[in-house]
């Protein structure tokens, strides 16, 4: 993907969402971080889907600015656990960036210190 436009976004969430299905049982079995409960795998795939319905759910003329704030917020209400929770705000530091343009770098950088900030003590 070379642009970050709004269709591509849709098919980014898409894409992500469904390969986190395909490895939700995989990442699931590894009982992973931040609660080795078993099913990380199943939460991740489950928040990315619901970011990734909210982003389909738009109309196809919408600007840039609004798939990213509603990608971020579908994530959000759509999290399922603490891993959900980490990847919602991993989307909403991105979407705060990238809704103005396309500046990746610090767009990742503000999802990280978002991702980090959810966590009491990351490890």
């Amino acid at each position: 993907m070379d642009v970050l436009d709004p269709p591509s976004v849709r098919r980014w969430a898409r894409l992500a969402a469904d390969a986190l299905g395909r490895a939700r049982a995989d990442i699931d079995a590894l009982n992973v971080f931040p609660v080795a409960d078993g099913d990380t795998g199943t939460n991740l795939h489950l928040t990315m889907l619901s970011a990734a319905e909210a982003v389909e759910s738009l109309p196809d003329d919408v600007d840039a600015g609004v798939v990213w704030q509603t990608l971020s917020y579908g994530a959000l209400v759509g999290a399922r656990g603490n891993s959900g929770v980490i990847v919602s705000q991993a989307l909403r530091g991105l979407a705060e960036v990238l809704k103005d343009g396309a500046d990746l770098r610090a767009a990742l950088s503000r999802a990280a210190d978002l991702a980090r900030g959810c966590v009491a003590r990351p490890v």
